[in-house]
């Protein structure tokens, strides 16, 4: 069984390893196995079509939903870590309150321990 100490994975693919205010282009690069410029020049692209930031929600879904995703509304108050325990296979975006944090195969890819934030909603490849 997974447990919240083993289900956290540091990742950080910025260059400059900065880790404040790209957390969406982090979470998109390693779900998307891409690297961070390819991540944030499609995010940036994807808001320059819709004339909105790539940042804003509507962009990156969108990004994420040519990507082959689908959005889901997570079960009220549940936590990344109860999220990843009841998701132990697959490739998830969780959008949290200001965050955003892939999982994969039930590891938190993050550069901090967000594990006790509540998931809003997800995306789900496939």
């Amino acid at each position: 069984m997974t447990t919240e100490s083993n289900m956290f994975e540091f990742y950080n693919p910025n260059p400059y390893e900065k880790n404040v205010g790209d957390c969406t282009v982090r979470a998109i690069s390693k779900a998307l196995e891409q690297d961070w410029y390819r991540t944030y020049l499609g995010l940036c692209i994807e808001g320059a079509v819709r004339g909105d930031m790539p940042s804003a929600n509507a962009t990156w879904g969108a990004y994420l939903r040519r990507h082959g995703f689908r959005r889901d509304m997570a079960p009220e108050d549940m936590t990344v870590a109860e999220f990843a325990m009841g998701h132990p296979n697959g490739t998830y975006i969780l959008a949290l309150s200001g965050h955003v944090v892939c999982l994969q195969d039930g590891v938190i890819y993050d550069t901090w321990h967000s594990e006790h934030e509540t998931v809003l909603y997800y995306w789900q490849k496939g």
